[in-house]
């Protein structure tokens, strides 16, 4: 997918800056081919050992690209279709967790020393070979919290739904009245 010119571009990181600086210096140098990994890396080595100074060069860079995109984003009119990013209210219950969550919240602490992705792989495995009827208990809390978490929200959902329709009955009110002075304009 190419961006539409006429949107802006998001803020870019210090990073993001350094990076966009190596590609151009590399890019001087065509006959010296690296793989974009190799590439990567390199910059990440060279990030890491470079002087708060020079990073400070990167976030001047940021500076004034936030000023940029925040000049952009006044005049900015988001395309027919998409609508603005919702933000969760704050008092909305979490949704409950599965009955493998709530079997990885107990069994996590037995797996110290290894890292998150083989914690969760091991996690995997275990509850895959798990019996039906040991993850029956699970199965029972997760089932329990969702009936919680449906009576919570239900409340939520009905002002929603209330508010839904007292505009739904705002608009048909509307639409009757254009209706009525329409009429009225052909009578005369």
């Amino acid at each position: 997918g190419q961006r539409d010119p006429k949107n802006s571009k998001g803020k870019m990181s210090s990073y993001a800056f350094f990076m966009q600086t190596c590609r151009e210096e590399h890019n001087k140098h065509p006959d010296a081919s690296l793989s974009f990994l190799a590439f990567s890396k390199r910059c990440s080595e060279r990030w890491k050992t470079m002087s708060a100074e020079e990073k400070g060069k990167c976030e001047d860079m940021v500076k004034v690209d936030k000023a940029r995109y925040e000049r952009e984003m006044k005049t900015h009119i988001p395309p027919q279709g998409e609508t603005e990013k919702k933000f969760k209210d704050s008092n909305t219950p979490k949704r409950p967790p599965s009955a493998f969550f709530l079997f990885c919240s107990e069994y996590r602490p037995e797996h110290p020393g290894l890292s998150m992705g083989d914690v969760v792989k091991k996690l995997g495995e275990t509850w895959n070979d798990t019996a039906a009827d040991d993850k029956q208990p699970y199965e029972k809390k997760a089932v329990k919290l969702k009936e919680k978490y449906q009576k919570d929200i239900a409340p939520d959902a009905a002002k929603k739904g209330s508010r839904q329709e007292e505009e739904d009955e705002e608009d048909e009110e509307d639409e009757e009245e254009k209706e009525y002075e329409e009429d009225e304009d052909d009578d005369e």
